[in-house]
């Protein structure tokens, strides 16, 4: 009877040991090696594609973990409060924009968010464009400068007005939730392509999620 997998060993050999083994264990192993390479590279192209959504799923991690740090926030009436607020409004869009603008194929299209998502998704790139990568003119902040003239000096008022979501667009949830969904069956996808091409099963390491990427 097989054993439990938990129960199996692993023996790791380099090539050049081998050659030391019984060359009825060498013609086993090699044959392996050779169809195993010879499925691999039928299915190079997959790989591809496997390998630009895996280097994805980082990226993807760390949206959720900085969304789960804004909608924790709890509101306080202070300058420190309002910047570290600040601070993960400008890590989540920034994130968000290398995910779906991903290096190399990884990103993911616009054109696949339903449409009621489509305006979250243009309102977040508005506010990473204008907002945080630039000093565009973004509607969330306006200030403007005021300079009076008493005693023979000029006094100079600074007014600026930030608007801000307290722990960020409700709107937001949703969206993550979508993206983290998407992801999962991409892969799930991949693995049952690679899957019905080589005969034989493709699994990717799982465990139980953390506490902050449960919806």
């Amino acid at each position: 009877m097989d054993k439990p997998e938990e129960q199996l060993e692993y023996v790791q050999l380099s090539e050049e040991a081998i050659q030391f083994l019984p060359d009825e264990w060498q013609q086993q192993i090699f044959a392996l090696k050779e169809e195993a390479q010879g499925l691999l590279e039928a299915v190079d192209s997959d790989l591809k594609n496997l390998n630009r959504l895996i280097h994805a799923f980082p990226t993807m991690a760390s949206l959720r973990y900085i969304h789960h740090r804004l909608i924790s926030t709890k509101f306080e009436a202070t300058t420190e409060w309002a910047q570290e607020n600040d601070m993960l409004m400008l890590a989540f869009v920034t994130t968000y924009a290398r995910l779906v603008k991903g290096e190399n194929g990884s990103g993911i299209s616009p054109s696949k968010l339903p449409s009621e998502l489509r305006p979250i998704h243009d309102d977040i790139i508005e506010l990473r464009n204008k907002r945080y990568a630039h000093n565009s003119g973004h509607h969330s902040i306006s200030g403007n400068m005021e300079i009076g003239f008493e005693d023979g000096k000029f006094d100079i008022n600074l007014k600026v007005e930030m608007g801000f979501h307290v722990g960020g667009a409700t709107e937001w949830k949703p969206l993550v939730e979508f993206l983290d969904s998407l992801m999962v069956q991409r892969l799930e996808k991949q693995l049952e392509k690679l899957k019905t091409k080589t005969g034989r099963e493709w699994i990717f390491p799982c465990a139980p999620p953390p506490k902050w990427v449960s919806p």
